[in-house]
């Protein structure tokens, strides 16, 4: 019964793509490296966050082999803004690795590539290579499960597993628009937050949550952790027209360049504070409350100085420190 719901829903979701679909920048072409690149950048990032950025990063790195040429640091300031920082590191070596070997052509061979989990080798084989693999997401499996009103957790792999081999019964040969029209009839109809547009759906008629007025009822997820708080003061020394910077090590914005920080409670240290303010950033697991200080200080050789041109032009700053960034001038 799913099966035929759902390969009956396929001419209908083609047709509405075709009229809906957004201009979106990584669609005017279908190559494997712009859908690496896109699907890299899309990951837990919002589309509007990224159509620029997706420009002027094809901008400087027009094809894989300008990639894999560049420096570590260079890619990661072209990435500055995006967050996530280990898609640009794993973009990067993938990068190396298909400059070196040639692209794959098979989803074992995608699947493989730095950063590249079930649902992105999905995406890049069904959009770049042609091949009937489904790319499923939260999109995708909300959809679904409203479709066919299922009722199982879509929180547990087996969720994802099950639908995953439903899409492969029922692919047509146009992989790349059935792929990207599923992810967008979960973008900008059944959407995740807020009730579901289905005035403007193609599967108003078929949709058992909707015909049974149960549409909230899914999908069925597991209720989410609380996310984990952290309060840091963060100092912004500056020595002359020169600002403090250090290298982060392992864990969270690994490798990324930040202004010098420590658990809040602390000693503040030594030179005159010029400004104070207080900031959050919120990532998808933690949330750090900071408080910053401007502080005029003497160059201290444990940490890298930089003028605000240098600051701006080099080193990648993450967006957790935005708030500080007014006073790098």
């Amino acid at each position: 019964m799913e099966e035929e719901i759902l390969s009956g829903a396929v001419g209908p979701l083609l047709c509405w793509y075709r009229e809906h679909r957004r201009d979106l920048p990584w669609r005017k072409e279908r190559t494997f490296y712009s859908v690496l690149l896109s699907e890299l950048m899309l990951q837990q990032t919002r589309v509007e966050a990224v159509k620029e950025r997706y420009t002027r990063f094809l901008e400087r790195f027009p094809t894989v082999e300008s990639l894999a040429a560049a420096s570590e640091d260079e890619v990661l300031k072209n990435w500055e803004g995006l967050g996530y920082y280990s898609r640009a590191r794993n973009l990067h070596k993938a990068a190396k690795i298909i400059a070196e070997r040639g692209e794959p052509r098979t989803w074992v061979g995608v699947r493989a590539l730095p950063g590249v989990g079930d649902y992105t080798a999905g995406a890049i084989s069904s959009i770049a290579l042609g091949l009937k693999e489904p790319a499923v997401d939260g999109n995708v499996l909300r959809i679904l499960t409203r479709l066919l009103a299922d009722g199982r957790n879509i929180d547990e792999s087996t969720a994802k597993k099950h639908f995953s081999d439903l899409l492969r019964k029922v692919y047509p040969p146009e992989t790349a628009d059935f792929t990207e029209a599923l992810m967008e009839l979960g973008a900008i109809v059944c959407v995740p937050n807020g009730p579901p547009m289905c005035g403007a759906c193609p599967w108003e008629s078929c949709c058992k949550a909707h015909l049974a007025g149960r549409e909230g009822e899914f999908p069925v997820r597991e209720k989410k952790k609380p996310r984990r708080r952290e309060t840091l003061d963060v100092f912004i020394f500056r020595a002359g027209d020169r600002y403090a910077l250090r290298k982060r090590g392992a864990g969270l914005l690994n490798g990324l360049w930040e202004f010098p920080n420590s658990p809040a409670g602390g000693e503040i240290p030594c030179g005159k504070v010029l400004e104070k303010k207080c900031a959050k950033h919120i990532f998808t697991h933690v949330e750090w409350q900071m408080t910053g200080y401007l502080i005029e200080a003497e160059e201290d050789p444990q940490y890298i100085w930089a003028t605000a041109s240098e600051i701006r032009e080099r080193f990648a700053i993450p967006s957790a420190f935005k708030a500080f960034m007014e006073w790098i001038k």
